[in-house]
């Protein structure tokens, strides 16, 4: 399958064309929130490529979340219009799957070990589940977390967990067992969807109609700063 994969679920913007669950093209903004004007130009440059090779789209992967409400709506907004002027299907996948994807395989050892992405959901709070280091499936639910000195305290006693994401940095002064791993600098990426993709289930155009993405927690709007606005 040649995959149209898209990632806005956090600070990083990225899109790629995957084929066979390997990226042939990518582009990618890792230092800033600018997705509604750094998206459609990404896609329209691997669109451009993809013609210019004579790669046939057969699907659009979307990383479903959680993650940034603003985000989130941005990525299936462009999504779903893409797919509806194609008529192909959309594969929605599991964000934090996507962030377990994105850790190149030389940070990890090959003992036995949990692997924890973690999502920032402001204050002391993340996105999280546990993975299984190997076929990379969830092992417990998907949860909002506040973290504070007991969180994990009865898994890390069993077994070592790495933890990554950009949830997971502030929570390294708080989770002190030895057997708590962090890994930085790990985002999220849309070149590393096309393997998790091709296995994810695809919804068809009448589907999509219904489709809303993982948000996990309500939007709750924060207090506008502009003038004469409430």
């Amino acid at each position: 399958m040649t995959i149209l994969c898209i990632e806005t679920s956090t600070d990083c913007c990225s899109a790629a064309i995957c084929r066979d669950g390997m990226a042939l093209a990518s582009k990618e903004n890792l230092s800033g929130a600018n997705h509604a004007s750094e998206l459609p130009v990404f896609i329209e440059q691997l669109l451009t490529e993809a013609q210019a090779n004579a790669w046939t789209l057969d699907a659009v992967a979307l990383s479903q979340g959680p993650g940034s409400y603003t985000g989130l709506r941005i990525g299936t907004s462009i999504a779903k219009g893409i797919c509806y002027g194609m008529n192909i299907p959309l594969i929605p996948v599991d964000t934090l799957q996507i962030l377990c994807a994105s850790i190149p395989s030389h940070l990890l050892p090959s003992s036995s070990h949990c692997l924890c992405p973690m999502l920032d959901a402001r204050r002391m709070e993340v996105y999280t589940a546990m993975y299984h280091p190997n076929t990379l499936q969830q092992t417990t639910d998907i949860v909002a977390k506040v973290i504070d000195e007991q969180s994990f305290a009865e898994e890390l006693s069993e077994q070592t967990i790495y933890f990554f994401g950009n949830g997971a940095e502030k929570c390294q002064s708080i989770i002190t067992s030895p057997n708590a791993h962090f890994i930085a600098n790990i985002h999220p990426q849309a070149q590393y969807m096309g393997k998790l993709a091709e296995k994810a289930i695809s919804l068809d155009v009448k589907q999509m109609a219904y489709y809303e993405p993982f948000y996990l927690k309500d939007f709750v709007p924060a207090p506008s700063h502009i003038k004469g606005l409430k």
